[in-house]
């Protein structure tokens, strides 16, 4: 049995303020889970703290690019060093971010050691880049474009390894019905499973889809993103986009457990839940329950 390896990674970086003079609360995602004891209820060992950089926009404005920039690289490769030791060992490193722009590390941690797939339970696709979008900026909200080689070279081909994962590598999951990036996506072949599409076919069938496309020969191994805004926004308020009409935590568990139970993914990281929004730290408590309960053998 592997190693499960529970690592903070607790960057904002890729947010905008939720007001001014203000910073987005998922850095505090790590800490809140720990107090749900998500650390000793999965049996894992302890994997320490990526420290991120200060939040710090400075003088930036519309239209000069992704903001903290400079430090989301950094941090990319600091956290890629980390996840890259733990995959090599063979451990299964679980990732408490942060915003989704920490994505980013894992990827390029994967690149540096051959092929992998990403499936990622988002309720967007964070999909935005240069030639969808006049409002680049928050790389919260940009990862996959990033990640797969769309948008500015100092985070989309980091030591020169972009793209981080192949278009054809990625699956789609919870998209919300009707997001705008879905036609794009269908153009680029890249398979995104919307929540009615999820609901249309079942988890159980959606999760066995998923894996026939992710446990391929030619690909090293996948790896997990859970994005906490993929529930539903009357089980999970405490994110920054609360948008209606998302999975249920019956559905989300069916789907990711099997995800994270296949010998061949390498990884998980869980972002964007926000304590600041969950002041009596019920939507936490779900979220931790969700994640041990996918690893619990079925």
């Amino acid at each position: 049995m592997r190693n499960i390896v529970v690592l903070d990674a607790p960057s904002n970086l890729g947010l905008r303020p939720p007001a001014p003079g203000t910073v987005p609360g998922c850095h505090k995602l790590a800490g809140a889970l720990r107090e749900q004891r998500i650390v000793r209820r999965l049996g894992a060992l302890e994997g320490g703290v990526v420290v991120p950089p200060r939040y710090d926009r400075g003088d930036w404005r519309e239209g000069d690019g992704v903001f903290n920039a400079a430090a989301i690289a950094r941090y990319t490769r600091t956290l890629a060093d980390r996840v890259e030791v733990h995959v090599r060992a063979g451990d299964l490193p679980v990732v408490l971010g942060g915003d989704c722009s920490i994505q980013l590390g894992a990827s390029l941690a994967l690149r540096r050691v051959g092929r992998f797939g990403l499936a990622a339970i988002d309720g967007s696709a964070d999909f935005r880049h240069p030639g969808n979008s006049g409002r680049i900026g928050a790389a919260g909200g940009e990862e996959l474009a990033l990640a797969t080689g769309r948008g500015q070279a100092d985070l989309s081909d980091l030591e020169g390894l972009g793209p981080y994962l192949r278009d054809e590598d990625v699956r789609l999951f919870g998209i919300r019905d009707g997001d705008g990036d879905l036609a794009e996506l269908a153009a680029l072949k890249i398979p995104a499973t919307t929540v009615g599409d999820l609901r249309a076919q079942g988890a159980d069938a959606t999760a066995r889809d998923a894996l026939a496309g992710l446990e391929l020969p030619h690909l090293d191994g996948f790896w997990v993103h859970l994005d906490a805004d993929c529930l539903d926004p009357t089980v999970m308020p405490a994110v920054d986009s609360p948008d209606p009409d998302g999975l249920f935590p019956a559905e989300l568990l069916a789907l990711l457990g099997p995800l994270v139970r296949s010998p061949r993914c390498v990884g998980l990281n869980i972002t964007i839940y926000d304590p600041d929004l969950d002041p009596d730290g019920s939507a936490g408590a779900l979220l931790a329950d969700v994640v041990v309960g996918a690893f619990a053998q079925s």
